[in-house]
């Protein structure tokens, strides 16, 4: 197997898992949530950050600045997180989850502990835990491309 097929691979592998635990995890959110919105509320909490600005959120999902406003203009309306003005500049702003927020994050976890029961039932517990530091590195590796 070629280097290039060999990572094609495991990319492909990666992105089939994707679909299928995206597939399961949006079929138990509550109405209304969206991934995407969970995937902020989730960064908030896994970063333990307290604001951020909008154009870094798009940066850190790869998405566009329209994509993430919109994204977020949806979350303020649900009382998810809080938009301010940055006092250093006018024309930005920061973002912070709202207690709302971090209450809606825990729901979201706690309905998805049965597709999480389901691939536990499936996965084998040791091959997770010594493949999850690798899973972790190439993540940090990855993103230092980005930068």
């Amino acid at each position: 197997m070629t280097d290039r097929s060999l990572f094609f691979n495991l990319f492909n592998e990666i992105g089939i898992i994707n679909q299928l635990a995206s597939a399961a995890f949006a079929a138990v959110l509550p109405k209304g949530m969206t991934i995407a919105q969970f995937s902020v509320l989730n960064h908030f909490v896994r970063l333990d950050i307290e604001m951020k600005p909008p154009k870094d959120l798009a940066s850190a999902f790869q998405v566009t600045r329209a994509t993430m406003s919109s994204t977020l203009a949806r979350m303020e309306k649900a009382g998810l997180v809080s938009i301010k003005p940055n006092p250093d500049d006018g024309r930005g702003k920061f973002v912070s989850i709202t207690a709302k927020g971090r209450g809606m994050r825990e729901e979201c976890i706690t309905r998805l502990q049965g597709p999480l029961d389901d691939a536990q039932s499936v996965l084998d517990k040791d091959a997770i835990e010594g493949l999850l530091p690798l899973l972790v590195s190439v993540r940090e590796k990855l993103d230092r491309l980005r930068d």
